[in-house]
């Protein structure tokens, strides 16, 4: 489904990727793992087309991203579900108006939104807080808020950057079993996380980047691996 091919970004002198190559197939969970500077983040960014790469290519199904027009980049989005650290949750507006919010941008019928919303806050274990506003709900909740607003749209690709970076470790696994279903019923799952224990807990395939090349790509995390390559060392430092 995806598939990146010698892809590198250059910000200046400063290479953010270099020379990386990775396929990812449909309806697969992947952990994207790494210190800081790494370069996952960018990895992601340029998967959303936030950023284009200096050199090589990237390819969502028969979608040339690397090429694509910025016209098309909305389009493009709108196949995507995309999950931020800091939930980016609109606060004067409920969970159900949050996750309604590009449906009816995009001008869908009102029957049509509110049987996509109901269906995405149950998905989540929110329907009982439709009508919560973001400050009435947990960390964990506006999370989960983001998460319904991310699918409620049925995308193929949902891609998460740190999502659990404000969370405490039983809210955070929780979230990462949530991702963990909805990639099993057919979306492609791709998380950038610092989090070593859930990367061991979820037991799936890791990349690993490092001064912005693949470093490892394991199908399974290898914990000897995982502390070799030192990749949580932002977390101490």
């Amino acid at each position: 489904m995806i598939k990146l091919r010698n892809v590198s970004k250059l910000y200046g002198p400063i290479k953010a990727l270099d020379d990386v190559s990775l396929d990812f197939s449909a309806g697969e969970m992947v952990m994207i793992v790494g210190p800081s500077g790494a370069g996952k983040s960018t990895l992601l960014k340029l998967l959303y087309r936030e950023e284009k790469p200096s050199s090589g290519s990237i390819s969502i199904g028969n979608i040339q991203v690397s090429t694509l027009s910025d016209t098309k980049v909305p389009f493009l989005r709108r196949r995507m579900g995309i999950i931020f650290q800091d939930f980016k949750l609109l606060p004067n507006k409920t969970a159900f108006e949050n996750v309604a919010y590009a449906l009816r941008a995009l001008g869908a019928e009102e029957f049509e939104v509110e049987r996509r919303v109901a269906g995405a806050l149950k998905l989540v274990g929110l329907l009982e807080r439709a009508h919560s506003y973001p400050k009435q709900l947990s960390g964990g909740e506006q999370q989960r808020v983001g998460i319904a607003r991310a699918i409620v749209q049925g995308p193929p690709l949902m891609i998460a950057d740190e999502p659990t970076g404000n969370l405490d470790p039983a809210t955070s696994l929780e979230i990462f079993q949530l991702l963990e279903r909805i990639s099993q019923r057919g979306t492609t799952v791709l998380v950038c996380t610092h989090n070593q224990k859930i990367v061991e807990q979820m037991n799936k395939r890791v990349v690993v980047l490092e001064g912005g090349r693949v470093a490892a790509d394991m199908a399974q995390p290898d914990h000897a691996a995982l502390s070799a390559f030192k990749l949580f060392q932002s977390d101490i430092s």
